[in-house]
This record gives structure tokens, C-alpha cells and sequence, in this order.
């Protein structure tokens, strides 16, 4: 197999547990009443949060929501 070909279905799999981990713990932040939804807007991730809409990069949103659950468990 190609090395370009393999390379690229590493990222697709790697891309795939990241937006599984990221909303698994949107949906644990909004089980906990921490949020009121979670999910991608116009290439960014949301979180309502407080009446606002935050977005930021997916990687962002991980750290936010990590910390924000870590905060009250």
C-alpha cells in the first residue's frame, strides 16, 4: 500500500476519535447542566453556554469542555 494512502487513513481514523471524544464530552456537560448543546457550526465548534454561543477550533473546545467538567466533578 502507499505510504501517502496509509498516512491518510491514520488521519481519517485519528479525525474520528477526536470528534468521538469531543462529543462524548459535550454530551457529559450537558447531562451535568453545564451546557445546553454542543456541536459543529460553520467549520467551528459551538458550545451554548450562559445564553451565549462560544466558538472555537475543535481542539479548543476539548480543553473548555475538560475543564469546565473537571471543575465540578
Amino acid at each position: 500500500m502507499d505510504e501517502d494512502i496509509i498516512r491518510q487513513k491514520l488521519n481519517q481514523e485519528l479525525d474520528a476519535i477526536s470528534i468521538n471524544k469531543l462529543t462524548q464530552l459535550g454530551n457529559q456537560a450537558v447531562q451535568l447542566g453545564l451546557i445546553a448543546g454542543h456541536g459543529y457550526h460553520k467549520g467551528k465548534y459551538e458550545i451554548l453556554r450562559q445564553g451565549e454561543a462560544l466558538l472555537m477550533s475543535p481542539d479548543e473546545a476539548q480543553t473548555y469542555l475538560e475543564k469546565l467538567i473537571q471543575d465540578v466533578t
